[in-house]
């Protein structure tokens, strides 16, 4: 049985549609989920019964489990239990600017990303929508706040989910539903080219990060398997023609890997490949986990970093470090849980 939190409002539409109903029974639907945050059939007030038997027969509104619940300074960290007892997580990130939550997009993930625990255990498979929307819901509700920002850069690759993700933002950018502003959600994908070509199409304001990590082809090719399909001679040229086409900034995603990626040397690298690219870079002090070497770079290494990236007229920012204590790096607690 299909999940209602799967459906867009013209996919409500066309089901009273069918069933020979008023159109505007969508609306009123779904503003019942997601403005008075409804968790049964029967709570809907100006809704016939005959309606809400209808969608009974028709629809779950099951949501997701927490089963897991990890705080630290600013940050919370959710893992969540699916239907079929696979294991997600999100993480909610307290701002000057307001709350964002990670989100996860797959049930691991097949990238490779050799720093990455999310890509330790692999795909197994994607995300529907609705399992999309639920993380969202089930934060909110737990924690009785509002979230204000989205971004898709928790567990899986969102471009290689490419559809259900894109439904996902319609259902969270409705006005009549959880309307979050498409400037206020940034996708991150590791360098899928023909998906940043058709997201160039896409024709909302969502904003587009690139998880880059090397200024070379040399050191990426030696932490991100994705590179070898698609090196920096494909990458760079694609983000320029999705800049051209959308008149939007992109962000530079530079996870700061002690003695891999983050001499002067590579600042200055970094510089000439961004050079005249409409762009920011966010340097990110790795979170570090058991499961994988690498080691993040110190404090001064970062700042001498920033600073080299600066000089040469990057606009540049270091990522306030979060979650170090709770697991808050993609894929930790889902890990972790799994070999406990």
């Amino acid at each position: 049985m299909k999940n209602i939190y799967d459906l867009t409002q013209r996919e409500l539409e066309e089901y009273f549609a069918l069933n020979g109903d008023k159109k505007f029974k969508a609306v009123q639907v779904y503003e019942w989920l997601y403005k008075k945050r409804i968790s049964k059939f029967d709570e809907m007030r100006n809704v016939s019964k005959l309606t809400i038997e209808q969608l009974k027969q028709d629809f779950t509104i099951k949501r997701i489990k927490i089963i897991d619940k990890r705080e630290d300074t600013d940050v919370v960290k959710y893992l969540f239990n699916l239907d079929d007892n696979n294991k997600i997580e999100a993480v909610l990130m307290l701002h000057d600017y307001g709350n964002s939550l990670c989100i996860s997009t797959q049930v691991g993930c097949n990238m490779g990303c050799h720093f990455c625990e999310s890509g330790r255990l692999k795909k197994i498979r994607n995300l529907e929508a609705y399992e999309m929307v639920v993380q969202l819901l089930q934060v909110e509700e737990d924690l009785n706040l509002r979230i204000s920002h989205i971004v898709l850069m928790g567990i899986g690759e969102p471009f290689d989910n490419y559809n259900n993700v894109i439904k996902f933002l319609e259902i969270v950018n409705n006005n009549k539903g959880i309307d979050i502003g498409s400037r206020h959600i940034t996708i991150s994908t590791c360098g899928l080219v023909p998906k940043i070509k058709q997201f160039a199409d896409y024709d909302k304001q969502v904003n587009l990060a690139i998880s880059l990590h090397a200024p070379n082809n040399e050191i990426r090719n030696k932490i991100m398997e994705i590179n070898k399909a698609y090196p920096l001679e494909k990458l760079i040229p694609a983000i320029k023609e999705y800049i051209d086409k959308t008149n939007r900034r992109v962000t530079f995603e530079y996870i700061m890997l002690k003695d891999i990626n983050d001499t002067r040397e590579c600042a200055k690298e970094l510089s000439e490949l961004l050079r005249g690219i409409n762009c920011y870079v966010n340097l990110i002090p790795y979170n570090e986990t058991s499961h994988i070497e690498f080691r993040k770079s110190s404090k001064d290494t970062i700042l001498a970093f920033y600073d080299e990236l600066k000089k040469n007229q990057i606009n540049v920012t270091i990522r306030r470090e979060f979650g170090s204590k709770v697991k808050a790096a993609c894929g930790q607690l889902r890990s972790n849980y799994k070999e406990d």
